[in-house]
């Protein structure tokens, strides 16, 4: 059996992988940008290992992962206070005579 590409293709009505993607990104851009930030605060802090002194290495770990989950939410609290915004000022817009 011979490898083509492209070999899979998704079942009718149903999106790619990367359409939904690029879809979920749309809705909430923030997640991707939490997810890229959290890889590059660990990655980061594991190319510092080497350099951690005396730091014992569970210490060091414990910290790289506090930070990257730092960024994670940070992220999502972002996303969300952006969302509680534009819902807002969705609903002022549509009923401004609420003022």
């Amino acid at each position: 059996m011979s490898a083509k590409k492209g070999w899979w293709v998704p079942p009718e009505g149903e999106d790619s992988v990367s359409d939904k993607f690029l879809r979920k990104t749309r809705e909430s851009p923030l997640v991707p940008i939490g997810l890229g930030a959290c890889l590059v605060v660990a990655a980061y802090r594991i190319y510092r290992l080497k350099a951690r002194g005396s730091t014992k290495m569970s210490i060091h770990l414990i910290h790289t992962r506090v930070a990257a989950q730092a960024c994670a939410v940070g992220a999502i609290m972002l996303g969300a206070v952006y969302t509680m915004y534009r819902d807002y000022s969705k609903r002022m817009a549509q009923d401004p005579r609420d003022k």
